[in-house]
């Protein structure tokens, strides 16, 4: 199981950053498997105090996991008392079964599972045990404006947009500050534990890549990306999947608003945010997005990934 741990590769950071979209393009190199949203994090970290709280909280609440909340409670299932115990045991389950997944989608291509992509946006909360757990493997944090984030998820709770069809709700126009400020504050969570859980990790198996950039030149941040993980690919082919899986060759029924494809148009929110949404989501986001180089001037250039 070491062999497979030193070939996984995590993407994680927020939700609606093109992790989707950077998996796909990785997993076009027929040695990259991908495993697309196992949902690991919304097992591990499940939220405290519920969604519903930011909307009926006198004041703006703490967002902490159970985790953080239980951990001192030797009855929780995973205490720090006892993560000797069950930390290597989750461990082996978790590579045992993408082990298992790995195998078969490899078996279908032909070919050898040389890397195993996973995206797990909702990982990020839980970055620092994944990198407990798997420090020989490999972590891609994928970073974008939290604004754009929040963004997208408005458009996504939208009256017949694809969340709703999985399940979530349309939210009513009295309902979309207290989302708004629920989505800001999970983005800070999430950023902050990725932060952490990067600097953390072996520098040369980790990577960050900026939304921005990806979008601005897919070409060369996918050819750099490939390059440090160690994805045996050539110049040609980076060019040919950057070309093949770009925006604009998605079908126009496949995207726009309310699809899963929106825009891929970073700054979009501030057409799409009122002044007081705005101002809520950047009390909230405001002071990281600065310390991570996103200014508030309409036309700035985020500088790109170290």
């Amino acid at each position: 199981m070491d062999d497979l741990q030193q070939r996984l590769i995590w993407i994680v950071g927020s939700s609606r950053s093109g992790s989707t979209w950077l998996t796909k393009m990785l997993a076009a190199n027929e040695s990259v498997i991908p495993i697309d949203d196992p949902h690991i994090g919304h097992h591990l970290s499940v939220w405290r105090p519920i969604s519903l709280a930011w909307g009926t909280a006198e004041r703006l609440p703490e967002l902490q996991t159970l985790g953080e909340v239980k951990g001192g409670h030797d009855d929780y299932f995973f205490s720090d008392r006892y993560r000797d115990a069950w930390a290597p045991a989750l461990r082996d389950l978790i590579l045992a079964r993408f082990g298992a997944q790995a195998d078969d989608i490899a078996a279908e291509r032909g070919v050898p599972a040389k890397q195993v992509v996973v995206k797990d946006p909702g990982a990020s909360g839980v970055a620092e045990l994944i990198r407990e757990l798997f420090p020989q493997s490999k972590l891609v944090f994928l970073l974008r404006d939290g604004r754009d984030v929040v963004d997208s998820w408005l458009d996504a709770y939208r009256d017949g947009a694809w969340g709703v069809k999985e399940g979530t709700y349309a939210l009513s126009a009295e309902g979309r500050l207290a989302f708004l400020r629920w989505q800001a504050t999970v983005w800070l969570y999430r950023t902050e534990v990725v932060e952490r859980a990067f600097a953390a990790h072996d520098p040369s198996r980790r990577r960050l890549i900026r939304y921005e950039d990806l979008r601005e030149d897919p070409e060369s941040v996918l050819e750099d990306l490939c390059r440090d993980l160690q994805v045996p690919t050539t110049p040609e082919r980076v060019a040919e999947i950057a070309a093949e899986h770009s925006f604009e060759e998605v079908p126009e029924s496949k995207r726009g608003d309310g699809e899963r494809i929106r825009r891929a148009a970073p700054g979009s929110w501030r057409q799409n945010l009122s002044a007081a949404e705005r101002a809520a989501v950047n009390k909230i986001i405001g002071p990281k997005l600065r310390a991570l180089g996103y200014e508030r001037e309409p036309r700035a250039r985020y500088p790109r990934a170290a």
